[in-house]
């Protein structure tokens, strides 16, 4: 395959040589396809906060390899002053990105794999560390190719699908989770549809899931995010797949910005809409999506990015938050590495978690 297909490009990766975490900057695509070698904490909480790295499932597993490349360089001396630095860069890595659920589960997973080695020498408590942010790594790509064959079994050749935001390979390690049935359905020689939202005021519709849908030889549109009723009204969406960034217990789903609508305009039109979501997206503690930290954006995304010159008069106010939260009575279902979860969500997703536990 070509070398500029980004789907050869790994999107988050350990150098072990080096102990470096990697990521694929995807602020420059689809311009230009660069990878970051990242470790100290501060660059890699900027690379976190400026979405180099995004996607929640991506964000999770670029947080623990970047724990531990930070970690790794700590001096070989007191395992007790050892944890104490770990908790620190593990609690200022963590505050990158509020609303993914993902970030802090992944901070979890690193912190009980420390405490399982207590008081061991520095260099094991290292290798512990190393271990399990390979493991989270390997999980995630395992996790999306599972969604993807549970997404795929809701579509049909030359279906129609419509997406929000970015939930593909470049949201996650490998493969995605609301792009993964369209990727392997390609794998098989299926043709979808698809039907990119631009996504304001990101554009990670724009410039991340139509790049990398073309190049995996979709057909592909991409529609400005107010064209996405006339698209269904026309009778061109069978489908549509989001991802998430959090789903509180009752099913209410936070997502990028704008999906709450295309949910709406779903229901109205009578089309499916899925939300593929990793259980680490899942947070049976948070009970609603009123319950979910919104996170708030500068407005110079809204009024300057994109743009050669301001594009909003000076002093106008803005409101940027990066997501909103979809109702779990607009949802048709989850899609999950485990199954796929009906209404009514509250029993459904608990019976998923006895499910996993029981696996």
């Amino acid at each position: 395959m070509e070398k500029e297909n980004i789907l050869n490009q790994d999107t988050v990766a350990l150098d072990q040589q080096t102990d470096e975490l990697i990521i694929l900057d995807q602020t420059l695509l689809p311009g230009e396809v660069v990878h970051l070698r990242l470790s100290r904490a501060e660059d890699i909480y900027e690379a976190i906060y400026k979405l180099r790295v995004r996607g929640a499932p991506a964000i999770g597993v670029a947080a623990a390899l970047g724990l531990y490349a930070v970690c790794r360089r700590l001096p070989e001396g007191d395992p007790a002053e050892f944890h104490r630095e770990f908790v620190r860069n593990r609690d200022y890595l963590a505050s990158a990105r509020p609303t993914a659920v993902n970030l802090m589960w992944a901070m979890d997973q690193m912190t009980k794999a420390l405490e399982a080695q207590g008081d061991a020498p520095v260099p094991q408590l290292k290798e512990a560390l190393k271990a399990e942010a390979l493991r989270l790594r390997e999980e995630d790509i395992q996790v999306c190719r599972s969604i993807g064959e549970y997404g795929l079994s809701l579509i049909h050749d030359g279906d129609g699908i419509l997406t929000h935001c970015n939930a593909g390979q470049l949201a996650t390690v490998r493969y995605g989770t609301a792009l993964a049935p369209i990727h392997l359905g390609r794998e098989r020689g299926m043709n979808f549809r698809v039907f990119t939202d631009e996504t304001r005021p990101l554009l990670q519709g724009a410039r991340l899931s139509a790049f990398e849908m073309v190049a995996h030889g979709v057909d592909t549109t991409l529609i400005c995010d107010n064209m996405a009723s006339s698209v269904m009204n026309n009778g061109w969406v069978q489908a549509v797949f989001v991802g998430c960034d959090r789903v509180a217990a009752n099913g209410d789903t936070a997502n990028k910005i704008g999906t709450s609508g295309v949910a709406i305009l779903a229901k109205h039109y009578g089309i499916p809409f899925y939300v593929c979501a990793p259980t680490s997206t899942i947070d049976m503690n948070c009970p609603t999506g009123k319950d979910i930290h919104i996170e708030q954006r500068a407005a110079e995304e809204v009024t300057e990015m994109w743009y050669a010159k301001r594009m909003a008069p000076q002093g106008v106010k803005v409101y940027n938050p990066a997501f909103d939260v979809t109702s779990q009575e607009l949802i048709t279902a989850f899609v999950t590495e485990y199954g796929i979860v009906r209404p009514p969500f509250c029993d459904g997703l608990k019976k998923l978690f006895e499910k996993k536990r029981e696996k």
